[in-house]
């Protein structure tokens, strides 16, 4: 069917059927590891030659009353996912509808007939993440131990061997595993007066997942504590724990914090996928323009380059990838980080350790005495941080660190504030960048649609033009119906050249550094954000959102 479809000719399927038989692979694979055609290809090929519907799962939702008569792991192993159902057959979108003795066993299970289509691979698995919720499985689990007697004296009785029961265990594991596939940042366990809930935080929005009996708080809680290496006993002082698991043979990394709250201990867990690979300034959501004068910043041999924003603005993100592009065989690079959220090959890391009285500012000074080429420093956040990165970046090594700051100058000001000489600053500092997050549209449901009045307003102001019809997502399987899919950054990049430093050292005000700034060409962030919206990648309603000013 390759060779009638002009795909590959009839010697080069022989030599390759050869091949997959020695590897013990099937045909398809092989083809698309050898990147000769793509999924898309072969799902088009078996959609024709076997008369079975070519079906788009981005588009077509999946009916959950088809769900119950496919296990998730058998869909998982055949990579097949149930569309519809009725009366007397089910829709089966999958990857090889030719696989006839998976056909038969489908028609035994659920004693329907079975009406095969097709689809990739890749898709079918993200429409068994999206489609096989784990909520009625916790609740199954949640229901074989929950505990009848009050919280407080279930929570006294719990130890490490009963709450490694296998329900819970499964249960925390659900959890974990829907929040890896849902593209979760955070996992949290709030408890309330009549139930126990559980929320994901998604591309920065705060969605509610499942809601739990509070007779199962203390369980789940204690589970995680102890895969935290957390005390199970004290539930009322703030604690912090990390541990890592496997998720779809993905490594992941789960930071932990507690606390006490009215109705019980509350729970955080940050959830960190090793297998992302985000570290790359290509990638963060710099313009051209601004990513080469970002580049040129740190290209300085020596000087202190300084990322602002509040928390959660991604400037943790926009710092690992600028230490990534740094070279490493001729510089030594050592960071000193609270925590180390990801480790990278070649550089020299040090944990904040405030037990062995390791802060930013003494790890600072140990630093300094490494022979150090970069120094980065996870965040500047009180004076004495503040001027030893100064000092070292007056001693001849590049700084990069992050600081809370509304926007560009804000940094210049915070450092001010925080207690170093505006001298030192016009002496120490290259540049500053200001960031925030702005959700991306979906590309699977993106479409031109005609915004609100204040979002056309909003972009006129900023662009100098009218614009009526904007980029939204109509909301698909695959965003969850949210319209939005990841996020990228919008930033506002500021280099002190010499008329600025006369200005800081004069102590001009903000609005006058700004505008100066302005004139030598700086974007704002709500420009860089709307020049987004204009570019299709995110809507005029996120840079509203996300990108304001507390003036």
């Amino acid at each position: 069917m390759l060779v009638d479809a002009g795909l590959l000719t009839a010697e080069q399927v022989d030599v390759l059927l050869q091949e997959a038989r020695e590897q013990n692979v099937k045909l398809g694979e092989l083809l698309v590891t050898k990147g000769l055609v793509t999924q898309q290809d072969i799902a088009m090929v078996l959609s024709l030659q076997l008369n079975v519907p070519l079906v788009d799962l981005k588009r077509d939702r999946v009916n959950p009353e088809a769900l119950r008569y496919v296990p998730e792991e058998y869909a998982r192993h055949h990579i097949l996912v149930p569309l519809d159902a009725t009366s007397d057959s089910i829709v089966v979108v999958m990857a090889d509808p030719a696989d006839i003795q998976v056909i038969a066993d489908l028609k035994a299970r659920s004693r329907k007939s079975i009406l095969p289509a097709v689809a990739t691979p890749d898709d079918i698995r993200e429409a068994i993440n999206l489609s096989y919720r784990v909520s009625g499985e916790i609740e199954q689990q949640i229901g074989q131990v929950a505990p009848a007697e009050p919280e407080a004296t279930a929570a006294a009785r719990l130890s490490p061997d009963i709450v490694a029961q296998t329900p819970i265990v499964r249960t925390v594991d659900l959890l974990i595993a829907q929040a890896v596939r849902d593209r979760a940042s955070d996992i949290h366990l709030e408890p309330q007066e009549d139930y126990l809930r559980v929320r994901y935080r998604i591309d920065g929005i705060l969605h509610d997942m499942l809601s739990l009996p509070p007779s199962a708080h203390a369980a789940v809680v204690s589970r995680i504590k102890v895969l935290a290496g957390m005390n199970i006993a004290e539930r009322r002082r703030p604690q912090d724990g990390q541990f890592s698991a496997a998720v779809d043979r993905k490594q992941v990394d789960l930071r932990v914090a507690s606390s006490d709250s009215i109705h019980g201990e509350m729970l955080v867990l940050r959830v960190l996928d090793k297998s992302l690979s985000l570290f790359d300034l290509t990638e963060v959501g710099l313009l051209p323009d601004v990513l080469e004068t970002y580049r040129h910043m740190l290209r300085a041999p020596l000087g202190m380059v300084l990322v602002g924003g509040p928390t959660g603005s991604g400037k943790t993100t926009t710092l690992y990838a600028s230490v990534n592009q740094l070279d490493r065989k001729e510089r030594n690079i050592v960071t000193i980080e609270d925590p180390i959220e990801y480790q990278f090959a070649g550089i020299n890391q040090i944990q904040v350790n405030q037990q062995a009285q390791i802060t930013f500012a003494t790890g600072l000074r140990s630093i300094m005495r490494l022979d150090p080429d970069v120094i980065l420093v996870g965040e500047v956040r009180d004076s004495d941080t503040a001027k030893m990165a100064t000092q070292a970046a007056l001693t001849g090594h590049l700084v990069l660190s992050s600081i809370h700051a509304n926007d560009a100058v804000g940094i210049i000001f915070r450092l001010i504030d925080l207690g170093v000489e505006p001298f030192l600053i016009t002496s120490a500092l290259i540049g500053v960048v200001s960031q925030r997050m702005v959700r991306e549209i979906c590309p699977h449901c993106r479409a031109a649609v005609a915004a609100a009045p204040e979002e056309q307003l909003a972009y006129e102001e900023e662009m100098g033009e009218r614009q009526e019809l904007f980029q939204y997502g109509a909301g698909c399987n695959f965003c969850a119906n949210t319209g939005y899919w990841g996020r990228t950054g919008v930033f506002e990049v500021l280099v002190l050249d010499d008329d600025l430093r006369r200005m800081v050292l004069r102590e001009a005000n903000a609005a006058e550094i700004k505008a100066e700034a302005m004139k030598k060409g700086m974007v704002t962030m709500r420009r860089d954000g709307m020049i987004k919206v204009g570019e299709g990648i995110t809507t005029p309603y996120e840079v509203m959102r996300n990108i304001y000013s507390i003036s």
